[in-house]
C-alpha cells in the first residue's frame, strides 16, 4: 500500500501552507517573519532548501523540513560543512505515519548530494517529544547546552 502523502522540495508555489505550519512550529515568532524566512531559504540556492509533505488527495500540507548547510561549528560535529536541520514539523493528526521520517530522509538526500558526511540539529531541553522523533530517525545526542545572554547598558 503506497502512503496518502508525498515528499516534495518546496517552491514559492507552496510557501502558504510551509508557512501555516512554521507558525505551528514557531507560534512566538511574527507571522511576517514567516513569509520572510521562506523567501530567504528559497533564495539562498543550494545552501538552504524546504522539504514539504503534502496529501496526496487534497495537497493539504502536513509537515515541512528545512535545511542549510553551516560551515561554521556545528555541534557534536568533525566535518564540513554540514547538513542542519533548521526546522522539523508535522501536524498532529499526521504523526505516525511515517512523514517525519521520510523529511529528514529527504534531507539526508539533500545534505549528502552537496558533500556533507554529517547532519546535525538541535531541539528545546524541554522538548521531550522533538527529541525522541530526533532519536528515532536515526540522531545521537551530541550535547546539553544552555545559552546565556546578558544586555549591555548603552
Amino acid at each position: 500500500m503506497s502512503p496518502s502523502w508525498r515528499i516534495v522540495r518546496a517552491g514559492a508555489d507552496e510557501a502558504g501552507g510551509w508557512s501555516t505550519l512554521r507558525a505551528a512550529l514557531w507560534p512566538h515568532e511574527d507571522p511576517a517573519r514567516h513569509a520572510a524566512d521562506i523567501r530567504q531559504v528559497l533564495g539562498r540556492g543550494d545552501t538552504a532548501v524546504g522539504f514539504l509533505a503534502l496529501d496526496v488527495d487534497d495537497a493539504r500540507t502536513l509537515g515541512f523540513a528545512e535545511a542549510t548547510l553551516r560551515s561554521d561549528y556545528v555541534n557534536g560535529c568533525e566535518s564540513s560543512p554540514v547538513g542542519f536541520l533548521e526546522g522539523w514539523y508535522v501536524l498532529p493528526d499526521a504523526r505516525s505515519r511515517g512523514i517525519g521520517r521520510a523529511l529528514v530522509a529527504a534531507v539526508e538526500d539533500w545534505a549528502r548530494q552537496r558533500g556533507c558526511t554529517e547532519l546535525a540539529s538541535d531541539a528545546p531541553l524541554e522538548n521531550v517529544d522533538a527529541q525522541r522523533a530526533h532519536q528515532a530517525c536515526g540522531f545521537d545526542e551530541a550535547e546539553r547546552v544552555i545559552y546565556f545572554h546578558k544586555r549591555l547598558a548603552p
